[in-house]
């Protein structure tokens, strides 16, 4: 068979106003383009279990999706989209479906919505990809896909996971290539649609299988930029010492999210530092206490931690690692006055990117599901609107209409030219600093990464 896989990815808003200003903020613009250009890491993965009789071709959607006649020869494709684009993938499956091709969708999205992708001509996959793929191929080279093939309550072990087939990028597309080291997340939050949607349990793949994808990639890319597909990378501290001195052997930069804990571990900083982590992205959502008490639903981990924030930021950065200090605006315990202290808590701690969003009612999320229980939902189904930039809830302490103009302000702030310059001198500086604190040796083994 010759199968096609599409990837749906880019920055989705459809706040015109907003997604205008963000074309022309450098702070903004940066994030955008690392975002947009992710390959699909699910993709490429299902793509490297496929046996090598099939030819594979790997697709992104704007490559695409203005065709007058689409990428053909096809006997299967497979797409994956998250919420914000699955309208436009299932045009995408009704046109091949018109032309008389199977198409195959899955994702976090579709593992919440069984039923829709039926309605678009195309089967369901829910849940984790992998354990479906092989029986799809067999029914697909039969030529009788079933409408839905539900793995759930089943769990696909790390360990054999395949080669994901990064020989499929045009590797000059991307300024960085996604590794997956673990799924799942022990803190349940509130608004998070991440792989826990996907598996109940928090795994992790074998370390020489995490060295031997990123040896791949350095075959296609001799220095590159990873970001690690985590949820929470440093969940378990003793595999990551074991993988960061690998890490360091092969002399990347990389990026991944993590939650605040890991500032409390210097020994494991330096590590991260030495192995090439250039960046991490942290979850604040709140720069005071007011809106985070019951954000995670197994444990109050943030609403306890608050009081570290500044401290957090200060360590990583000290450490030679940026932060990317996420914050969501709109929480219910949050009035018109988050937006101030926002600006506030960044110009203090200044740290090196943010990201700032609005709670957003992902499907299968207990937000999602509290805010239709109490009314609170604007238009239930607009899943174009699962941006992070959209307001499509009715807050509780504020009018929807001063989110989305608090959200602009902010962003026109954070983003904007002066702010953004002022917070990369300050981790500059403090890199100066920091180099004249070292030896040699150590100077000389910090650079050597950049």
């Amino acid at each position: 068979m010759r199968i096609g896989f599409i990837a749906m990815s880019g920055i989705r808003a459809c706040d015109a106003e907003l997604l205008q200003l963000g074309l022309t903020l450098p702070g903004f613009v940066e994030r955008s383009k690392a975002i947009a250009s992710l390959p699909s890491l699910g993709l490429l993965t299902l793509a490297g279990m496929t046996p090598k009789r099939h030819d594979v071709s790997y697709l992104e959607v704007d490559d695409i999706k203005n065709l007058k006649t689409l990428p053909g020869g096809f006997d299967l494709v497979a797409i994956s989209s998250f919420s914000a684009q699955i309208k436009e993938g299932y045009d995408l499956a009704e046109r091949y479906h018109a032309l008389g091709v199977p198409v195959v969708m899955g994702g976090l999205h579709v593992t919440v919505n069984l039923q829709e992708p039926g309605q678009h001509g195309a089967s369901a996959v829910i849940g984790e990809g992998e354990i479906a793929w092989p029986e799809i191929l067999a029914d697909a080279e039969r030529g009788q896909l079933k409408p839905v093939y539900d793995v759930r309550g089943r769990e696909f072990d790390l360990a054999d996971a395949p080669m994901p087939a990064y020989g499929l990028l045009d590797i000059k597309r991307y300024n960085r290539i996604t590794v997956q080291t673990s799924r799942g997340c022990p803190w349940r939050c509130d608004f998070c649609a991440s792989s826990i949607l996907l598996t109940r349990k928090y795994k992790q793949k074998p370390v020489a299988k995490v060295l031997a994808e990123i040896d791949r990639i350095r075959e296609l890319w001799p220095r590159p930029f990873i970001e690690f597909a985590d949820d929470n990378s440093f969940v378990n501290r003793n595999y990551w010492r074991e993988l960061l001195p690998a890490l360091k052997k092969r002399r990347i930069k990389w990026f991944t999210e993590t939650d605040l804990s890991v500032h409390e571990d210097e020994e494991l900083l330096h590590l991260m530092r030495e192995a090439g982590c250039a960046e991490v992205l942290i979850g604040f959502e709140s720069p005071l206490p007011a809106g985070l008490n019951g954000l995670e639903l197994r444990r109050n981990f943030k609403h306890d931690r608050q009081h570290q924030y500044r401290r957090a930021i200060e360590r990583i950065q000290a450490a030679g690692i940026r932060v990317n200090a996420c914050f969501l605006v709109g929480l219910d315990g949050h009035g018109p006055w988050v937006f101030d202290a926002v600006r506030d808590f960044v110009r203090e701690t200044q740290p090196f990117d943010v990201q700032v969003t609005v709670p957003t009612p992902f499907p299968g999320t207990p937000f999602y599901d509290r805010l239709k229980r109490e009314g609170r939902l604007l238009e239930d189904g607009a899943w174009e609107r699962c941006t992070l930039f959209d307001v499509n809830f009715k807050p509780r302490g504020m009018s929807v209409e001063q989110l989305r103009t608090g959200l602009r302000g902010l962003v026109v702030d954070l983003y904007g030219e002066d702010f953004t310059r002022e917070r990369r001198e300050h981790f500059k500086h403090a890199g100066t600093k920091r180099r004249h604190a070292q030896t040699g040796w150590e100077f000389w083994a910090a650079s050597a990464l950049y």
